[in-house]
């Protein structure tokens, strides 16, 4: 079994009510190899969906680079980062977010859902079965033994749900379990 927790939520909240559980931290702040399964960590070569002959460094990378504001276009430089930082764009420095745009060289511009679809979940699972297959193993065979926590810093597993960003941890579990969604 595996679940899926804040990853500030405290230690002893998990020893209380989960004693059984192992916790994997898959964040951006986790230890080798688990790290990896951060979209922030660039695994490169991710080929750039909808976009052939374009690959970026990490998912982050990509889905920030695709990404178009009221003020400023895509930003081809973050599919280069290779350093886990500078990848965010923000409201506040550019204006709200008219969606993403449907590839490097794309005139469509994708609303968030349709993006996530399109863009996030083929990139991400992408570097699932490409790139992190031996870390997977390792989490797969640890689920064997005992039940798994996977700690991201967001924890909304529902694609669908445009109010919070997807969690990463929640998309590890169902490539697992073999319910990725498409």
């Amino acid at each position: 079994m595996i679940i899926v927790k804040h990853k500030s939520t405290p230690q002893a909240s998990f020893d209380k009510r989960y004693p059984e559980y192992k916790v994997i931290d898959i964040t951006s702040k986790a230890e080798e190899p688990f790290v990896k399964l951060s979209p922030f960590y660039p695994v490169g070569g991710i080929p750039i969906p909808l976009s052939e002959g374009h690959y970026s460094e990490s998912v982050e990378g990509l889905w920030q680079g695709l990404k178009v504001f009221e003020s400023e276009g895509v930003d081809p430089k973050k599919f280069e980062v290779t350093t886990m930082k500078g990848l965010k764009r923000t409201v506040r420095k550019f204006g709200l977010v008219k969606g993403h745009q449907a590839g490097v060289e794309g005139d469509a511009l994708l609303p968030y859902i349709e993006a996530r679809k399109q863009i996030y979940l083929p990139a991400y699972k992408w570097v699932l079965e490409n790139k992190v297959a031996d870390v997977l193993q390792l989490i797969k065979a640890e689920a064997a033994i005992q039940p798994i926590i996977l700690l991201d810093y967001e924890t909304n597993g529902e694609v669908e749900d445009p109010s919070k960003p997807l969690s990463h941890a929640w998309l590890v579990k169902y490539y697992l379990e073999g319910k990725y969604p498409s």
